[in-house]
């Protein structure tokens, strides 16, 4: 008889406890008429709730399980067969409940159901370099599609040869940074560039920095502490796209963070743009700050997020992409160059999720 461990259903029992205290909240009009309070709350009930279900599918198993267990020593042999299958079945589905509830319980991301600002960059590789970049943001612009979340550019320096040497660009949705958070790193690129008469191979590579968005309640941001300067927004080779100046570039004092927006035509919309992705990038580095502090530094995690490390390989000529930090290859470039991504990260959540699984268990 599959048996749920103490510490296990203690910690479910505490979590029912707390599911039940936040419903009660949820029904006192003070908390329906502070909007924070009330969204802190929803978020808090929806990362508890799937435990909960589970738990109480297994108390309802369990009871079950005792039921017939009992009629399985039934003098009538038909029903004490039908109670021995019963048992099988139940025991099966609990057994898989408690897996199920192992993951359920692991410590969750505050971040994961955030929005997330991402940057690309050129690297190593000249032209061929920023071409691939623009690659990679219409990869990430497909894959956005297929999840219907939704993508706005924040900023960019389209290079002349096509692509981007940089470009940033915001995506919004249900759990995108969850979903995304693996993808910081070094993507490096193989295969013949168009400009190559003799057909020979070249290796380039692109920078991707994803981060997860800050709220303004977890970001405080002294004015003081800012220089803000403006300027006309550019094109590809420099030339002005805009009459005035409606760019927007802001340098955080105190951290040297420096960020800017040229998308929009108001320089009072780049200005908020800009300042979103400042909390964003003060939100990182408060994080990486405090991570290398207790020295972890994301040894938890599926590979550091640094942009130097190089976590995969897209190989043109052989329709293949590996992703280094779990020797998963699969040969459909042509595919994830369309945004489908799905199996690639979902392997990399599962191999972020054994691990924490083992670091749980000791």
């Amino acid at each position: 008889m599959p048996m749920m461990e103490d510490s296990m259903r203690k910690r479910l029992e505490v979590t029912k406890r707390r599911l039940e205290e936040i419903d009660n909240s949820l029904m006192d009009e003070k908390v329906t008429r502070d909007i924070q309070t009330f969204k802190t709350l929803s978020k808090e009930r929806a990362n508890l709730e799937p435990a909960i279900e589970k738990y109480d599918i297994y108390l309802k198993d369990e009871k079950d399980l005792k039921e017939a267990e009992a009629l399985s020593h039934d003098s009538d042999f038909d029903i004490a067969s039908l109670a021995k299958d019963e048992m099988k079945r139940l025991e099966k589905e609990m057994e898989d409940i408690i897996e199920e509830l192992t993951i359920l319980l692991l410590p969750k991301s505050p971040d994961d159901d955030k929005n997330i600002i991402v940057e690309i960059r050129g690297a190593a590789g000249g032209d061929e370099a920023n071409i691939f970049a623009g690659d990679l943001f219409r990869m990430y612009v497909k894959y956005a599609e297929k999840n219907n979340w939704k993508v706005q550019l924040i900023d960019e320096n389209p290079s002349e040869a096509g692509g981007f040497a940089f470009v940033a660009f915001s995506i919004k949705g249900k759990d995108v940074y969850s979903k995304l958070k693996f993808e910081s790193g070094a993507h490096r690129v193989q295969r013949v560039p168009k400009t190559e008469a003799a057909g020979r191979i070249h290796t380039s590579t692109a920078t991707v920095l994803v981060m997860p968005e800050a709220e303004e309640i977890e970001v405080k941001i002294n004015p003081q502490d800012l220089s803000m300067d403006t300027y006309r927004s550019q094109g590809a080779g420099g030339q002005n796209v805009n009459k005035t100046e409606s760019a927007v570039r802001i340098t955080h004092i105190p951290t040297g963070i420096v960020v800017s927006c040229q998308t929009e035509k108001s320089q009072l919309q780049n200005r908020e743009i800009c300042m979103r992705m400042l909390r964003a990038k003060i939100y990182q580095k408060m994080v990486d700050d405090q991570e290398e502090k207790i020295g972890k530094e994301r040894r938890a995690k599926v590979g550091t997020g640094d942009r130097s490390e190089k976590i995969r390989t897209y190989n043109y000529p052989q329709n293949r992409v590996t992703d280094h930090r779990i020797n998963l290859t699969i040969q459909k470039l042509d595919r994830v160059m369309e945004g489908e991504l799905e199996e690639i990260i979902s392997a990399l959540i599962h191999a972020d999720i054994q691990k924490r699984l083992e670091e749980e268990l000791g």
